[in-house]
């Protein structure tokens, strides 16, 4: 532990933030996950957009907060939007 009462804030501070983005990132996977299970059980497209759209919108979410890259969740969007627009062919 540091020896500055700065340094002793903002070690205190940095483990708030890191449990705040895991648990941003926790639930990122788990969004993206039910979007994959919804195209595995061939889910209507309704309730599959519905999905999609709230894990896009965590994603954006945390490229916002700054702990996912742009270009990363662009990625990730990009790849399940692939995914539904096959599935529903």
């Amino acid at each position: 532990m540091a020896n500055i009462k700065s340094a002793q804030k903002r070690a205190k501070q940095m483990i708030v933030k890191r449990e705040r983005n895991n648990a941003r990132r926790s639930s990122i996977k788990t969004a993206v996950k039910k979007v994959l299970a919804g195209i595995e059980k061939e889910m209507e497209s309704a309730k599959l957009m519905e999905l999609f759209n709230d894990a896009q919108a965590k994603l954006a979410r945390a490229v916002g907060k700054g702990v996912l890259h742009k270009n990363t969740a662009s990625r990730k969007i990009g790849r399940l939007a692939k995914r539904i627009a096959v599935a529903s062919k």
